[in-house]
């Protein structure tokens, strides 16, 4: 499958070619190399402090904001530089969501879709604003449950709720990446699979990096996963394949955890 790149048809919508890592001088992540598929969810797994959350933030330049964080190697996303795109521009199309519910506490649930919308003209006229934020509520299973209060705070929703919406909110800019950085780790299990089916649903649209520390949830959606160790990728390969015959001893571990 193919889509659309920033300047060509891409197969592979993010590519690294020795990606080196360093955050205060320590290596976190030595020459890794990845080619994300379109159209596809890739699972990030690997222990605690393998660099999974760092290796995302590489993706859409958030680790520029760190002033200890030193980057080299190839990056290209949608067929381009990661360096040739305008770092706000790239951040429309490469959408972070992470673990922690983080919706707007002062807005309506109305607005905490509609404003990042409207900032980034991705909705120009009222019509089309109201069309995206059922569009997008919808697509993560929430609109039936805050269609009679989209005018109030999110403040009375749930945690699963609160992180439903931070994914619709980041929808809401029409990406063509979305990150997630364990985005169920303090979910409850209905709003996990609620999550869970919304982002089987979603890759027909978008490609989804999904940093996860649970096997079975990779298992139920992943269908490629990337084992990071020691600062490399100790194993690769489709989800299925890798689970049922792991190779390395830290993906034995992994998986030992719930199997």
């Amino acid at each position: 499958m193919v889509c659309e790149g920033g300047e060509e048809i891409v197969s592979h919508i993010v590519e690294t070619r020795d990606l080196t890592i360093r955050l205060g001088g320590k290596t976190i992540l030595n020459k890794v190399n990845i080619s994300i598929r379109c159209n596809t969810i890739s699972v990030i797994m690997g222990p605690s402090g393998s660099g999974k959350s760092t290796l995302l933030r590489v993706f859409n330049r958030l680790i520029e904001l760190n002033p200890e964080a030193e980057v080299s190697g190839e990056i290209t996303i949608m067929g381009k530089d990661i360096y040739e795109w305008n770092p706000y521009e790239l951040r429309r199309h490469v959408v972070l969501v992470q673990q922690e519910p983080t919706p707007f506490p002062n807005l309506s649930i109305f607005e905490n879709i509609a404003l990042p919308a409207r900032l980034n003209k991705v909705a120009r006229s009222r019509e089309e604003l109201e069309k995206l934020v059922r569009w997008s509520l919808e697509k993560v299973m929430l609109w039936d449950e805050v269609k009679d209060r989209l005018w109030k705070p999110p403040t009375s929703l749930s945690g699963g709720q609160k992180q439903r919406l931070c994914i619709a909110r980041a929808l809401a800019l029409r990406p063509n990446i979305l990150l997630l950085d364990e985005p169920t780790a303090n979910i409850d299990p209905v709003n996990t699979l609620k999550i869970e089916e919304s982002l089987k649903e979603l890759k027909n649209d978008i490609t989804m990096i999904l940093v996860t520390h649970m096997p079975h949830q990779a298992a139920r959606i992943g269908d490629y996963v990337y084992v990071l160790y020691n600062g490399g990728i100790v194993e690769e390969g489709p989800v299925n394949d890798v689970f049922i015959h792991p190779r390395h001893e830290v993906t034995i571990k992994l998986l030992e955890r719930v199997f």
